[in-house]
């Protein structure tokens, strides 16, 4: 983002820092795709990791980005910055109308062009809308990555069912036919 000197000395809307995800890093780490899962156990565990990791993102967002956004002078805006719940679960930051009638960034759009926005707010709003798209980003991936590795636990598991079925089908199916070989 390009910001002059005068614009910093009246910033009201800061964004996220490294330090904001330090917390974040030390939870739980993505280190933990690229190596060889063995079996449910540890796919339902790096799952469980993601979907942490997903919602300390989401927790952040409310503490840290929300509640500077429902602040003055944001809140004096025609449009505001908001969580919405999904119906797989998960949240994420949209612009909306305080009175819910319209949602998306074409209204954030509208409020960067419109000549009624302050000037004074332009900087601000526009270090919201990026981070609220790489929040967004963040979160998606967390709970895709996190669906992903349950849906695979889950087909591992029905293999290891079908393999163990197999094994020991054939185990007793052998150890019935020595026994009558040997009479």
């Amino acid at each position: 983002m390009i910001s002059n000197p005068a614009s910093a000395a009246t910033r009201r809307f800061y964004p996220l820092e490294q330090a904001d995800f330090q917390r974040l890093e030390h939870a739980a780490s993505l280190k933990g795709l690229l190596k060889p899962f063995k079996g449910k156990g540890t796919l339902t565990e790096w799952a469980s990791q993601c979907h942490a990791l997903r919602d300390g993102l989401i927790e952040l967002a409310q503490r840290r980005v929300l509640a500077q956004a429902n602040a003055y002078p944001f809140r004096l805006l025609p449009v505001e910055l908001a969580q919405q719940t999904t119906g797989a679960g998960t949240t994420f930051l949209r612009w909306r109308k305080p009175d819910r009638s319209a949602m998306g960034v074409a209204l954030w759009q509208t409020l960067i062009s419109s000549a009624t926005t302050p000037d004074t707010l332009i900087d601000d709003l526009h270090a919201m809308e990026v981070q609220r798209i790489v929040l967004n980003m963040q979160i998606s991936l967390l709970h895709t990555l996190g669906r992903q590795a349950h849906e695979c636990a889950s087909k591992l598991a029905q293999a290891e069912s079908t393999y163990l079925q197999r094994v020991h089908g054939n185990a007793a199916s052998i150890r019935t036919t020595c026994s009558k070989e040997s009479l």
